[in-house]
């Protein structure tokens, strides 16, 4: 569950720019000032979307880095048990 931490914000700020361009749409505002608005929207959510995105990149390739770390660690351990039995 851990591993999506980073999805459920996305998903939100996705659907509060979605749910207030449809709204604001259906508003009595000009059709000129309604377009200029969603498209101001549009662009902060994405972003919005691009910087979650970013971060859930980085934090990706820190844990890829962390687990690599890891199996190299565990191999280097292996072959000196290996060897030490060997002995």
């Amino acid at each position: 569950m851990s591993r999506y931490k980073g999805y459920g914000f996305v998903w939100l700020v996705a659907g509060l720019g979605l749910g207030a361009g449809v709204t604001y749409l259906f508003t009595t505002k000009s059709g000129k000032k309604a377009r200029r608005y969603v498209s101001r929207m549009a662009e902060d959510g994405r972003e919005r979307l691009t910087e979650s995105g970013q971060e859930v990149l980085e934090h990706g390739k820190a844990l890829y880095e962390r687990g690599k770390e890891m199996a190299d660690e565990a191999i280097e351990f292996i072959d000196r048990s290996r060897r030490a039995i060997q002995k």
